[in-house]
């Protein structure tokens, strides 16, 4: 195998206090250090744990396509692997969770013989699950990007939590823009529409990157969504609009599996109570013959 080497790892959402202690170990011993953070706070936190840490974030700019933007990402980072080094690269979060560049980087460092692989980061998911008190195994939790939602036929649940990702950029199709406005909003909440009430209250969440911030919880109606305030950490969450709904016929049919394993289990006890009886304390004619 190849000299170099890739560890992707995530910096997890707050700063210093969400990043785990391999990455962390990772980002001290590289020789080389990328960031795709959310802010300069974060990348100057970096540099305090590694003397070259190289930055992203000029790569971005508005009206330019994220898709290139990722591609330069991936020749960095792959040309430093090329050369026999230590690299690791520090996203924002989960490295895994929105993010193109890391796994494509993986894919191709992988197929070139160099070792590679993520560590994961505590993710928004992650906080939003703590922080708004919601636990996916009681009713079930979907997610999905909005612009994705918007422009594919997707089923939704409106017995489980929906949650929308990047709500800011709602519709957006050119990987360009920053944001979008109020008549791209408005073209969701129509869709959503379909399966929720106008007035059904949803929620704005932004989760917190510094110590010192707190998160954002904002609950509005659904008819308010277009004119809300919002930026590319936003995410939109709908709860439940309806209760769950007992599929009879399937509880039903396993109702009548447990009676069956019932009998079953009940049989078997029986045969093995007569099957562990030893052969001279079971002899039902012992008594005739005696008296005979």
């Amino acid at each position: 195998m190849a000299t170099g080497s890739i560890v992707i790892v995530g910096t997890g959402i707050t700063l210093g206090s969400h990043i785990s202690p391999l990455s962390r170990s990772y980002i001290e011993n590289a020789d080389v250090v990328f960031a795709g953070v959310a802010d300069g706070i974060t990348e100057l936190w970096l540099k305090e744990m590694h003397q070259d840490v190289r930055s992203f974030a000029p790569l971005y700019e508005e009206g330019k396509s994220r898709h290139e933007t990722y591609q330069q990402m991936i020749d960095l980072m792959l040309a430093e692997v090329r050369l026999g080094k230590k690299v690791v690269c520090a996203f924002y979060g989960h490295p895994g969770v929105f993010a193109y560049a890391p796994h494509k980087v993986i894919e191709l460092a992988r197929a070139e013989g160099y070792a590679a692989h993520m560590e994961p980061g505590i993710s928004s998911a992650d906080c939003l699950h703590a922080e708004l008190g919601i636990d996916p195994g009681k009713v079930g939790c979907q997610y999905f990007e909005t612009s994705q939602y918007m422009f594919y036929q997707r089923n939704i649940d409106p017995t489980a939590y929906l949650v929308l990702w990047q709500v800011g950029i709602a519709g957006d199709k050119s990987m360009a823009r920053f944001g979008t406005g109020a008549a791209y909003r408005q073209v969701l909440v129509e869709l959503l529409a379909e399966h929720y009430p106008l007035s059904h209250q949803v929620i704005l969440y932004e989760a917190a990157s510094l110590p010192f911030q707190q998160a954002r919880i904002s609950k509005l109606p659904l008819s308010a969504l277009p004119q809300a305030e919002m930026n590319l950490k936003t995410t939109l969450v709908l709860p439940p609009a309806t209760s769950l709904k007992k599929n009879q016929a399937v509880l039903d049919k396993l109702a009548a599996i447990r009676a069956a394993e019932q009998l079953q289990t009940t049989a078997d006890i029986a045969e093995a109570a007569t099957a562990e009886l030893p052969e001279s304390e079971y002899r039902p004619d012992d008594m005739s013959c005696q008296q005979s």
